[in-house]
């Protein structure tokens, strides 16, 4: 789904309240193929969330290579992504280095796992959970772990005056993120 589409239905999908005031934004480059594009979400014209900061590919670069020199980090890899990577490399490669392949691959998608924990998302990363976010129950988007996902959820014409006064409490446990897009849907009932 192109960028514009998806942002159309996302605002689609804003209470009525906070339509205007809560947009998603968006830019890429498209003549610098090395650039990574800009996504954020903007609160009355102000960047709140900020998906794809200038910082980001270093920190998943630092956090990568602290992952990789861990030697506490013991990642268990099953025969099934070895014959992926084997697959892929068309059964050239020594055995053993399918083996460093894999395990590199799978500390990879780890690092962006933390990353992605720690509310530093990619604009690709922010493309996937908003599509999930449309194609799943508002339930499940506002249960879900995914700071991304309890945003949009949050800010939801779906979700009523009612579930809102009464996730007071579980929003305490919540990412500060979280807290603050919990605030603005509390502040417009």
């Amino acid at each position: 789904m192109s960028w514009s589409k998806l942002k159309k239905n996302l605002e689609s999908f804003l209470c009525p309240a906070l339509f205007g005031r809560v947009e998603y934004r968006a830019s890429s480059y498209r003549y610098l193929p090395d650039k990574a594009g800009i996504c954020y979400i903007a609160v009355d014209k102000k960047n709140v969330l900020n998906m794809s900061d200038i910082t980001t590919l270093i920190r998943w670069y630092q956090t990568e290579q602290e992952i990789k020199n861990d030697s506490d980090i013991q990642i268990p890899i099953n025969n099934e992504e070895i014959e992926a990577v084997r697959k892929e490399t068309k059964g050239i490669v020594p055995e053993d280095r399918l083996q460093v392949i894999a395990r590199g691959r799978k500390l990879s998608e780890y690092a962006k796992e933390v990353l992605s924990a720690q509310s530093s998302l990619s604009k690709s990363n922010f493309i996937v959970v908003a599509n999930k976010f449309l194609s799943t129950s508002i339930e499940e988007s506002i249960e879900s772990d995914d700071i991304l996902l309890n945003i949009l959820a949050l800010v939801d014409r779906r979700v009523g005056k009612k579930r809102i006064l009464n996730m007071t409490e579980k929003m305490k446990l919540k990412h500060p993120i979280v807290q603050y897009f919990f605030e603005l849907r509390l502040s417009t009932l």
